[in-house]
């Protein structure tokens, strides 16, 4: 009897514990009583009453990410594909996600192909390719209005692949190549375009250079040559005056010697001489030169006799 009632505490603990309850983090419970709806568990501890409450499910609140494989879609220029979408949801209603729809990942799934459908075929490939972000937007916003009575909000929408038919990607490979080759004929062109216009600059810089120099030059030699001229004259000059200072310092020396006029004139007129040297343009020749020229005469025969 003993062993009976020791059976019936430790079944009636266990019983006791397994209507203890603890709610982890970022988690929910969906409490039933008798089939119906009882509550939302959150956070904490809790405890059911045996035989007629049950977790009916346990909700993940954090924020998920469903890959849905690639759905066919039909662009309106008639070119079919494949995309496949990437979906970051999180669960703000654990009622509304029980009750709210039977399987909320298979209606998420057929959901985002029907929209992933009528947002396509309104763009034609070439917009398909370029509008990624703009067909994320459309599709977020479509979905997150039809999953909010399903307790789910959609935070982001991706497509992860878009993937055109195999005749498609070969042509769109070969334009790609094409205008690979064709960007690098403009390059290279500009390169030679630059190219030549640097070097014709550099000729013309080179002619400038070269004319500068040679004015420059021919200017030198003109200011030389003149420096030259200059010097010679000052040089002529100066041996003139050094001639005519020498033979005034002669005269003056006979005059102070005691020479009669005669000898003077005599001298200066031997002075003229040696000025002119054969050299000079133009001689000054006294008024009295037959006077001068009888007196030398005279002064000749007498030194004769």
């Amino acid at each position: 009897m003993e062993f009976v009632i020791i059976g019936i505490i430790i079944l009636l603990l266990l019983v006791f514990a397994s209507c203890i309850k603890i709610v982890p983090q970022a988690q929910a419970y969906i409490v039933e009583r008798l089939g119906a709806y009882q509550g939302t568990w959150s956070v904490g501890i809790h405890v059911k009453i045996p035989f007629i409450d049950r977790v009916a499910r346990r909700v993940n609140l954090k924020e998920q990410v469903a890959d849905f494989p690639p759905q066919p879609v039909i662009t309106k220029d008639n070119v079919t594909m494949r995309i496949d979408t990437v979906i970051f949801y999180q669960i703000t209603d654990p009622k509304l996600f029980t009750y709210g729809v039977e399987n909320p990942m298979m209606a998420i799934e057929n959901l985002t192909a029907t929209t992933l459908r009528n947002i396509i075929g309104d763009l034609e490939l070439d917009q398909t390719l370029t509008s990624r972000e703009t067909i994320n937007t459309q599709m977020r916003a479509a979905l997150d209005l039809a999953t909010d009575p399903w307790g789910i909000k959609v935070n982001r929408v991706e497509l992860k692949n878009i993937i055109p038919p195999a005749e498609i990607q070969n042509a769109m490979e070969k334009q790609m190549k094409a205008e690979r080759e064709r960007r690098e004929a403009v390059t290279r062109a500009e390169g030679e375009k630059k190219a030549n216009i640097l070097v014709a600059e550099g000729e013309k810089e080179s002619a400038i250079l070269r004319a500068q120099a040679e004015k420059e030059s021919a200017i030198l030699r003109a200011e030389a040559e003149k420096e030259k001229m200059i010097r010679e004259a000052e040089g002529e000059a100066e041996a003139i005056l050094k001639v005519q200072q020498a033979n005034a310092d002669g005269i003056r020396m006979l005059k102070e010697a005691g020479a009669d006029e005669a000898v003077l004139k005599i001298k200066s007129l031997e002075a003229f001489t040696k000025a002119a040297d054969g050299k000079a343009t133009k001689i000054l020749l006294p008024a009295d030169l037959t006077g001068i020229a009888s007196l030398a005469t005279t002064f000749r025969e007498t030194s004769e006799n």
